[in-house]
C-alpha cells in the first residue's frame, strides 16, 4: 500500500486515499492455506476463476519462473479445482468442466473434478501429482479431516490450497466444526462482502440468509432449521425448498432461537431420557399449526417483548413442515432422538416422509423412515 501511495505522488497524483492494490496471484510461494470467506454473491467463486486465468497467465513463463513456482514436482501454476458432490445442483445449464460462478464460467478441461469427502480429495490428490494448487470449493461442506489433510500435504510437498467457503451459516455461527478447524489451519484469509439485498439497503453485509416464499410472502428460515439444505441458486416459491441472500445485521431476520434452546432442545432431551410426551404433544401443536403450540407463543412473546425483535419472523409459522425441522435438528445436529422414536413419531404424527428422508441425507445422517 506504501508503495502504491509513493508511486502515485510521484506521478504528480494529489493527495488522496490509496488502498491496498488487488495483486495478482503469487505463485512462488509455497506451503499457503488460503481461505476466502463471505456470503453467498461476495465473489468467492469468482474470485478462484480470477485464480485460474492468473495462472493461464503465469503458465506462459519458463525458465526461472517455471522453477520457482515448482516443489516436488507439483507447480503450482496448474490449478486444480475440486467441486463438493453436495453442490452439483448449482449451476446446471453450465459445461460440466466449468468453473461457474453468478457472472460466468472458466472451463477447466480436466482440472476439475467432484469430492463428496477428505478421502475422494486424497484420492484425486494421488492421481494429479503435477497439480500445485487446489481449489477446494464450499470446503465447509467436507468432513472434519478434510482440515488436516489439506494442512499435511502443504507441509509435505508444498501444495497451496484456496478454499472458498462460508465461514458462518444462516444462522450467523460457525458454519460447522470443519469451518472451525478450516480457521485454525488457515495462513490467509481473504474476506469479502457483498451489499445487503434488502431493496431498501446498500449497507455492506457479512452474513447469509435464508428464507422461504409462501403464497410470494418472505418466511426467515428458523433457527432450527437443518444446517445444510443443498440447491439451486434460482428462486423458489415452494415454502420447503430455501432462497438464500446476504444481507446485513439490521436485515438478517432468524426466527425461533430462543425457542429451540429454551423449549425445543430440552424437550429433546427429555425424549433422550425416555420421556417423548412433551416433545410428541408439542410436535403435534407445531404440525397441525395451532396458535397455541410453544413455538408460536415463542415468537409473538419475542415480538411483543423485545426492541430488537422484528414482525417479520412471524413469517415463519406460514412455513411447512414445521415439525420435520424440529426433529431433523434434534436428531442430525443434537444427537437426543433414536432413530426407532424419529420413525415412531413420523408414523403417529403423519409427518412429510420425503422432505424429511432428504433433509437427514443432505446432514449425512441418512435414515429409511
Amino acid at each position: 500500500m506504501g508503495e502504491a501511495a509513493s508511486l502515485l505522488g510521484n506521478l504528480g497524483f494529489p493527495q488522496l486515499s490509496v488502498h491496498h492494490p488487488f495483486n495478482h496471484f503469487d505463485f512462488e510461494k509455497p506451503g499457503r492455506r488460503i481461505l476466502v470467506i463471505g456470503p453467498m454473491g461476495s465473489g468467492k467463486t469468482e474470485f478462484s476463476a480470477r485464480l485460474w486465468r492468473d495462472s493461464l497467465v503465469a503458465r506462459s513463463k519458463s525458465g526461472r519462473a517455471a522453477a520457482a513456482t515448482t516443489t516436488d514436482g507439483a507447480d503450482r501454476r496448474d490449478i486444480f479445482v475440486v467441486r463438493s458432490s453436495l453442490d452439483s445442483s448449482r449451476f446446471p445449464d453450465y459445461p460440466a468442466d466449468a468453473l461457474a460462478y453468478r457472472g460466468g464460467y472458466e472451463r477447466c478441461g480436466d482440472r476439475i473434478g467432484p469430492a463428496r469427502d477428505s478421502f475422494a480429495l486424497e484420492n484425486l490428490l494421488a492421481e494429479n501429482p503435477s497439480s500445485g494448487t487446489w481449489i477446494v470449493d464450499e470446503a465447509s461442506f467436507f468432513d472434519e479431516r478434510l482440515a488436516y489433510l489439506i494442512r499435511d500435504e502443504s507441509l509435505r510437498r508444498g501444495l497451496v490450497f484456496v478454499c472458498p467457503t462460508l465461514v458462518l451459516n444462516f444462522r450467523r455461527e460457525i458454519f460447522n466444526q470443519t469451518a472451525r478447524l478450516l480457521l485454525e489451519i488457515a495462513t490467509d484469509v481473504f474476506p469479502l462482502t457483498a451489499y445487503c439485498e434488502h431493496r431498501e439497503c446498500l449497507a455492506a453485509s457479512l452474513y447469509t440468509y435464508r428464507y422461504y416464499l409462501v403464497d410470494g410472502i418472505e418466511c426467515p428460515a428458523p433457527y432450527f432449521d437443518p444446517l445444510i439444505i443443498i440447491g439451486g441458486d434460482r428462486t423458489k416459491e415452494d415454502g420447503r425448498e430455501p432462497n438464500y441472500c446476504t444481507r446485513c445485521d439490521a436485515h438478517h431476520y432468524l426466527s425461533g432461537k430462543e425457542y429451540t434452546f429454551f423449549t425445543l432442545k430440552p424437550l429433546g432431551e427429555a425424549a433422550a431420557r425416555g420421556d417423548s410426551r412433551p416433545l410428541f404433544a408439542e410436535l403435534a401443536a407445531v404440525s397441525g399449526g395451532s396458535p397455541e403450540s410453544r413455538l408460536a407463543s415463542s415468537l409473538r412473546a419475542r415480538c411483543e417483548q423485545s426492541e430488537d425483535a422484528s414482525p417479520q419472523t412471524l413469517e415463519t409459522l406460514r412455513l411447512p413442515c414445521l415439525a420435520e425441522r424440529a426433529l431433523a435438528y434434534l436428531y442430525a445436529e443434537q444427537n437426543l432422538l433414536s432413530a426407532e422414536l424419529l420413525r415412531k413419531i413420523v408414523a403417529d404424527l403423519g409427518l412429510d416422509r420425503e422432505y424429511l428422508a432428504k433433509r437427514l441425507s443432505d446432514n449425512r445422517r441418512p435414515i429409511e423412515l
